[in-house]
């Protein structure tokens, strides 16, 4: 009982991980303003410490990082859905 969680839980991270590394930064992300592209100003602090900073690097990071181990990821889930019934 207690691995049927944990599977779940395990689904749905992964699940969210693909949902962020498929959003497309031309077509989404810069229509709310949360583009990695935007310049500061010249010379001007960027303002690293706020919430949507952070989330805008946790963004590009998960993108970055994780587009080739989730092929993977996905493969193994797809081919345990398919042979375990």
């Amino acid at each position: 009982m207690l691995f049927f969680g944990l599977g779940g839980l395990f689904y749905v991270s992964v699940l969210l991980i693909n949902a962020v590394a498929i959003l497309s930064e031309d077509r989404f992300l810069a229509r709310i303003g949360w583009t990695t592209a935007a310049d500061p100003g010249f010379g001007g602090a960027r303002d690293d410490a706020s919430i949507k900073a952070r989330m805008i690097n946790l963004i590009s990071s998960v993108r970055t990082l994780m587009r080739i181990p989730l092929i993977g990821i996905n493969t193994l889930i797809i081919l345990y859905e398919i042979l375990v019934p």
